[in-house]
């Protein structure tokens, strides 16, 4: 029998639209400078629709949304968590946690964990904004979520000739991960989130649609999770899929709908 949340998602399919063709920049072109510079003004004029200001006692958490260029394709780099980790084991994420005291804001506590996770410093990172609102996760903690675009180690501050030049690709295997934390990491390109192939109508916490992401052919070495309910016993997904869901499904189709993609 299929769940009340699947045949809501079913009925709310209809509102969601995919526009490929109206993306404020180019999901198959690399990054440049240009187009970094035209998604962080839309980031930006987002951001002035909402205020969600710190709320004093709550537990806050901090996150990546880390866009970045591979054999120049454009688009995110998402980690695998760690099956053994206490929370969200086996899911995928994108690199940040909790906000320790000692972080002198939420974007530098985002900042730090990428680095704890996947060995990216701060000078690999141009910030490009802030988006939202917060939600809070099913940990309780209020999670705000930051973009910056990834540049290869050493190559930072590597001045294309023109606003058009593509920005350097990363290599995957040049990340230190935290093997702790992280299973692996990959490269979600941004056509992927206009795949039919890929994408499925879900609710997030049973109000909201949006579109989750099949990635399981992305992640090295997964052969999917035999589970009978129809949900991933890690929960990384649906039917033994590993997608891009819950919280971080719903922060990348937020992120979608500022490139105007979804709507």
């Amino acid at each position: 029998m299929l769940s009340r949340t699947l045949i809501t998602a079913a009925a709310h399919a209809t509102t969601l639209h995919i526009q490929p063709s109206a993306s404020i920049i180019s999901l198959t072109s690399p990054f440049t400078r240009g187009s970094l510079r035209t998604l962080q003004s839309a980031i930006i004029a987002h951001a002035t629709k909402y205020t969600a200001p710190a709320i004093q006692g709550e537990a806050n958490a901090a996150v990546l949304v880390p866009l970045c260029n591979v054999d120049g394709v454009p688009g995110v780099l998402l980690e695998l968590r760690g099956g053994k980790l206490r929370s969200h084991a086996g899911e995928v994420s994108f690199p940040g946690g909790r906000v320790d005291p000692a972080d002198v804001s939420f974007l530098a506590a985002a900042l730090r964990e990428t680095q704890e996770e996947v060995g990216l410093d701060n000078g690999q990172i141009d910030f490009l904004g802030q988006f939202g609102p917060p939600e809070q996760s099913l940990m309780g903690l209020r999670v705000w979520p930051y973009v910056g675009f990834v540049y290869p180690r050493g190559s930072h501050r590597t001045d294309p000739r023109s606003l058009d030049d593509p920005l350097p690709s990363i290599s995957l295997s040049s990340l230190t991960i935290s093997q702790d934390e992280v299973a692996t990491v990959f490269h979600l390109p941004l056509s992927a989130f206009t795949s039919p192939a890929r994408v499925r109508p879900d609710m997030f916490r049973d109000a909201s649609p949006y579109w989750a992401i099949d990635v399981s052919d992305l992640v090295e070495g997964f052969d999917g999770v035999n589970d009978p309910s129809g949900h991933s016993a890690v929960g990384g997904g649906k039917e033994g899929r590993l997608e891009v869901w819950g919280l971080t499904g719903w922060y990348m189709s937020l992120f979608m709908k500022i490139l105007k993609v979804y709507n």
